[in-house]
């Protein structure tokens, strides 16, 4: 150990913020939970920087659980939407495991939100919509990328996204087969409403299946 090397600690156990949410009421909430989240995304929408910003949690083949940040892209009665790479590890983990759980965290609303459910892909049609309305740039991105394989030499992908550039512009880039959308269809959903001295507020719906749409309502404790 290099002694001339200042140390640096981080007193993690003193980093506190109190958390000042109002309380969170089942009467003032939709009976619909996905109706409720779309209140509260328009709320985040107005305060944070990266409001569709989400938490998707997977589990793989060796059955190790493994998660990431997301973007929401879409929110209707059936559930909620994102796109990626169907050969990245999370696409793997949703072939091989079509459930995953999602997390939304509003730090200046003192809220989150947990979606867990069933996964499906989305239409090929919805996917190609999605794809030719994306900036130019991450189109050609998408199309070269080998999303979660091994890079051996980055200057020789920016050279082939480069030259991929000057191929397709002013053209069509045809969306990649590898790469669509997905849908989580919830069974679950939990919002977490934070509170004074830690007390905090939790409310989950719960769903015996896709099929029946009747949701109940449950409080928890902190």
């Amino acid at each position: 150990m290099d002694m001339d090397k200042e140390e640096k600690t981080f007193d993690l156990k003193s980093l506190r913020r109190e958390y000042q949410g109002t309380r969170l009421l089942e009467e003032e909430m939709d009976e619909d939970p996905i109706e409720f989240f779309k209140i509260w995304l328009q709320e985040a929408i107005k305060t944070e920087k990266e409001p569709n910003a989400m938490t998707l949690a997977t589990v793989g083949v060796d059955h190790y659980p493994d998660a990431r940040i997301m973007l929401l892209k879409e929110v209707n009665s059936e559930g909620f939407v994102f796109f990626t790479n169907y050969e990245s590890k999370k696409g793997k983990d949703l072939e091989n495991q079509p459930y995953a759980t999602l997390v939304f965290f509003w730090s200046e609303l003192f809220r989150q939100v947990r979606i867990f459910g069933k996964v499906e892909t989305t239409s090929e049609k919805e996917a190609i919509e999605y794809f030719q309305s994306r900036p130019y740039e991450s189109q050609v991105a998408a199309l070269i990328s080998k999303q979660s394989q091994i890079m051996k030499n980055r200057d020789e992908a920016e050279q082939t996204f480069q030259r991929a550039l000057i191929e397709f512009q002013g053209k069509t880039v045809p969306k990649p087969e590898k790469w669509g959308g997905y849908i989580l269809k919830p069974l679950k959903i939990e919002f977490w409403q934070g509170r004074p001295a830690r007390f905090h507020d939790r409310v989950i719906y719960e769903r015996t299946s896709l099929k029946e749409g009747e949701w109940k309502r449950y409080r928890l404790y902190p």
